[in-house]
């Protein structure tokens, strides 16, 4: 199993500088880069002044990791691509991967806020979420071409490039048939630069929840990440994907293949200790994220809520802790992988500490008794299941 640090930096009640902040992320990778985590992933928000997510930029905050660090993987969950210009998301990705040496992981997602979409591109509002997805799917299929074509043009709903009618004459640029009409003198198509190091391009990654994104994804040759469900939940949304993955590539596929989980993680001594240092903060987090959600996607398969007066009545570390937190001691968290592992055939699992209002001391001490205590136990079961299949 793959191990990474899912890194959403948070400034709960903005009690903190930013430099602060970024001091605590660097901090935070350059010990998972030297304490063999598989990556680290930095996700995308605007606005959020409340100090829930504060990075703005994953690929500008990665390029800062790519330099401080040397062998871990650095990805994105995610860069919106709906909130950006598609051949500038490229080239900046393509970029990345030149700097790090092809250590990208390139997650992509369509945004889940409305007050982020409608000011970032009026296209992308949450409340179309046909045409959301359009440009989504459009945005991407460029940012493919710009990738893999020497010279690449496009013509579709959102985006035209090159733009029409566009004459071209340099006399330091050669005339060629390849991006230009000679005749008219017309650009007809365009190169980015530079390339990505890894081919055709990084690995992509999309953070799904529906069925219908999981079987998009699979059908488009795109890793998922999911997060929230429980255990049986996503067997279920693992099913899917494997399900339309195997049809799409016309072979057997194991459960588990190109799916990650992103779990809420805190080691402590006790059980008690991990609730006293980071639940109240978990659970408001979830009280952030869950005033869109609902409880639904905690739900467990047929499970049915009783009916409370408001949507998150129920919410409390009582009911997050059974379903999908690793709070607790090393045994527990341990047993709770293994679960998954046992269940999911789970291959890749993202864990985070930093919660909002956490403090960094407590957060760092979480990740050193996970790297200690709980890394090495699934390093050295990967490394028994290698060494047995040899």
């Amino acid at each position: 199993m793959k191990i990474g640090y899912f890194c959403n930096a948070t400034n709960w009640e903005n009690n903190k500088s930013y430099d602060q902040i970024l001091q605590e992320v660097r901090e935070i990778a350059t010990y998972c880069d030297e304490n063999e985590w598989d990556s680290i992933w930095f996700t995308e928000h605007h606005f959020s002044h409340e100090g829930m997510e504060i990075c703005p930029n994953p690929l500008l905050l990665s390029s800062d990791i790519a330099a401080r660090t040397k062998k871990i993987r650095i990805g994105q969950a995610a860069s919106i691509i709906t909130f950006w210009n598609p051949i500038r998301v490229a080239e900046d990705i393509a970029l990345l991967d030149q700097l790090s040496n092809g250590r990208v992981e390139a997650g992509i997602g369509r945004g889940i806020y409305g007050r982020e979409a409608l000011n970032m591109n009026a296209d992308a509002d949450m409340k179309d979420q046909a045409k959301n997805f359009r440009l989504f799917e459009e945005t991407l299929t460029i940012m493919k071409k710009a990738w893999t074509e020497k010279f690449f043009n496009h013509k579709g709903e959102f985006y035209t490039y090159p733009a029409p009618n566009f004459e071209w004459q340099h006399d330091m640029s050669p005339p060629s048939s390849d991006f230009m009409n000679i005749e008219k003198r017309i650009l007809e198509k365009l190169r980015i630069v530079p390339q990505p190091v890894q081919k055709p391009h990084p690995p992509l990654w999309q953070v799904v929840d529906s069925p219908s994104s999981i079987e998009w994804a699979a059908k488009q040759d795109i890793n998922v990440i999911m997060w929230i469900p429980p255990v049986q939940s996503l067997k279920k949304r693992f099913e899917i994907y494997q399900k339309a993955k195997a049809e799409k590539e016309n072979r057997h596929v194991e459960l588990g293949e190109g799916i990650s989980v992103v779990r809420d993680m805190f080691v402590a001594n006790t059980m008690e200790e991990a609730k006293e240092k980071a639940g109240e903060q978990m659970v408001n987090y979830m009280r952030w994220v869950c005033h869109w959600r609902g409880l639904g996607t905690h739900m467990n398969p047929g499970e049915e809520l009783p009916k409370t007066d408001h949507k998150l009545d129920l919410l409390s570390y009582e009911f997050l802790h059974e379903r999908n937190m690793l709070f607790g001691t090393v045994d527990y968290i341990i047993n709770k992988i293994e679960e998954m592992e046992s269940v999911l055939n789970l291959k890749n699992l993202q864990v985070w500490s930093n919660f909002p209002g956490v403090k960094h001391n407590d957060c760092m001490n979480s990740i050193k008794l996970f790297t200690e205590k709980i890394l090495p136990h699934f390093k050295n079961k990967a490394k028994s299941k290698i060494k047995a299949a040899s």
